[in-house]
């Protein structure tokens, strides 16, 4: 195929990269933490870990695992916890080890957490005890799950005040600790002493061992591990690095990192930047809006990542007017479409533009952005990065002419080698030619620049994260009530997509609020349904009896444009 975006490249971009220089995200982190062990590695809620302090706190943590647990190479081991230092920490603890991350989203329903912990086979947790509560209730329901459980408190890893302060406030003063009672349980802080008694073993990696199982959905509607080896990770880290070079320097950033290091998205932003050595500001809720503005007003930051939703509730904020653009360099958005108006008011408002990329869980996950030097939102995703093949298929797996619609497909070396345990949904996404086919339907333009039209999965978009219908569908259909149901993503102005629901009743009593509350037991906050729409009618249906949730999509799209337009003509 002919690369015809290596002619529209950034100055100085090379077209391929060096995906060898580092063995495994381990070299990686020990090369950082030797060029750059004074400088400051993260900061959250204004307590600091340099370098030096990231380097020994993670061996402490690999060699409790390794001694004090017994773990050996390639057991896993779940992280339950949102942005705070006990995460690099544990994170780069596991890979030390030699041990693979299960990343965990805290906010995840017990019915959630339990089908990631059975299907990864994890027989070790790190969890905020704010969440202890819902792995009580997967333990309870599984008395012989062997596994052992780290608990952790916000303040863990400040300042010995600070800690206790932020602790008693946390559990006692806001009430965020729910009740929950786990036997045997280790504190995060115990582990770390009990490891730096021990030595750390040696345990050899390669490219080709995993690193992280990242769960996404599918379009069964059951989370699939992603299985990241060492090799996708670090090519990745190598691709993005040689994107950023010309514009970021070594020792020199600050990073703001507003999203979920337990997505790929953030996580693999956190890498490239722990890479060059730069100061990460973790946010642990970035919907307190007023503590986020509180750490952009705080440091000069130079670069930060997020999604059109995030960037557009910092514009709505009022205090987000007294934020000094002046240090900001590179502002990088991804998980979702970038909406133009978003794009025009951030540039207006600090002057730099955001700059589109894309991706997905099976490419670790850059695949495609815009070049850092742009003056203005594109419309587009950009070009492939270095050492990266895109292309637009039809569905035999042929090429597409340029500016023709079909899937956009991507080949390079941070795609997944495939879904853990799940060879039959590997088979589907792989082409015979080994084209990962992302779902996103698109096309290529003359410069090989790529634009998304539309999707062929029936994947919804909330902010950035995935919600797949049939899992939707699956918690909706558990009550009683129900006869019926679809699950659709329709447009939504703030979070880019909304979950609706289209309900047949089995029970001409239920009611909205009582399947919305059903929902909450069983659901993530961004999966619950926004909208609610009751029919009498059977839902449409194919000859083989499958829901037509296209048409559903289509008729709501379309009721929503009637319903605007004729807001308009009053």
């Amino acid at each position: 195929m002919e690369k015809v975006w290596l002619n529209h490249y950034p100055k100085n971009m090379p077209a391929e990269v060096d995906t060898k220089e580092f063995a495994s995200l381990r070299d990686v982190l020990r090369t950082s933490c030797d060029r750059f062990a004074d400088l400051p590695a993260y900061s959250n809620m204004g307590a600091t870990m340099t370098y030096a302090e990231l380097d020994e706190h993670s061996r402490d943590f690999a060699a409790y695992l390794q001694n004090l647990l017994g773990l050996h190479k390639g057991d896993r081991v779940a992280l339950m916890l949102p942005n705070l230092l006990q995460y690099p920490i544990a994170l780069f603890g596991v890979l030390r080890a030699g041990l693979v991350v299960v990343n965990v989203n805290p906010q995840y329903t017990a019915t959630e957490l339990e089908h990631q912990l059975k299907d990864s086979g994890a027989v070790a947790i790190v969890v905020l005890e704010n969440f202890a509560h819902t792995l009580q209730e997967v333990l309870d329901r599984n008395p012989a799950m062997s596994l052992t459980v780290i608990t952790t408190e916000v303040g863990d890893m400040f300042p010995m005040v600070k800690e206790l302060v932020t602790n008693l406030m946390v559990k006692y003063v806001k009430k965020l600790v729910p009740q929950w009672d786990i036997a045997d349980v280790t504190e995060f802080n115990a582990a770390l002493r009990a490891g730096r008694a021990v030595t750390l073993n040696h345990v050899p990696l390669a490219q080709s061992d995993i690193a992280f199982l990242q769960y996404t959905g599918g379009t069964t509607g059951v989370a699939k591990g992603v299985i990241l080896t060492h090799g996708n990770m670090v090519a990745n880290l190598q691709q993005v690095g040689a994107w950023i070079a010309h514009d970021l320097l070594d020792g020199k950033e600050i990073f703001v990192c507003p999203l979920p290091l337990y997505h790929v998205y953030a996580l693999n932003s956190a890498l490239v930047f722990m890479k060059i050595g730069a100061h990460t500001i973790l946010i642990t809720n970035p919907r307190d809006m007023d503590a986020f503005i509180h750490d952009l007003k705080k440091y000069p930051v130079t670069a930060m990542i997020g999604v059109n939703t995030l960037y557009r509730a910092l514009l709505d904020a009022p205090e987000f007017s007294e934020v000094k653009s002046h240090s900001l360099k590179v502002v990088n958005a991804g998980g979702m479409a970038v909406q133009r108006v978003v794009a025009e008011r951030w540039k207006k408002a600090t002057g730099v533009p955001i700059i589109e990329a894309y991706g997905l869980t099976e490419t670790s996950p850059g695949a495609i952005c815009n070049p850092l030097d742009i003056e203005d939102w594109t419309g587009t995703i950009g070009m492939p990065f270095p050492s990266t093949e895109a292309a637009v298929l039809d569905d035999d797996g042929n090429e597409m002419p340029r500016g023709e619609v079909g899937e956009l497909s991507i080949r390079g070396p941070q795609v997944m080698p495939g879904y853990w345990n799940r060879p039959d949904e590997t088979a589907k996404v792989f082409t015979k030619d080994g084209w990962l086919r992302t779902g996103d339907m698109g096309f290529m333009d003359e410069r090989g620049y790529f634009k998304i039209t539309d999707r062929k999965k029936d994947m919804i978009i909330v902010s950035g994260f995935k919600v797949f219908p049939n899992q939707i569908e699956d918690a909706v259909a558990m009550h009683p009530g129900v006869a019926e149901v679809a699950a659709v993503g329709v447009p939504d102005e703030r979070s880019g997509e909304a979950v609706k629901i289209v309900v047949v009743k089995a029970d001409q009593s239920l009611t909205r609020e009582a399947l919305l509350a059903h929902c909450r037991q069983h659901l993530t906050d961004y999966k619950i349904p926004k909208i609610v729409e009751f029919r009498t009618e059977p839902l449409p249906k194919t000859n083989l009896g499958k829901i037509l949730r296209r048409q559903l999509r289509d008729e709501s799209v379309l009721a929503s444009a009637s319903s605007q337009t004729g807001i308009a003509a009053q």
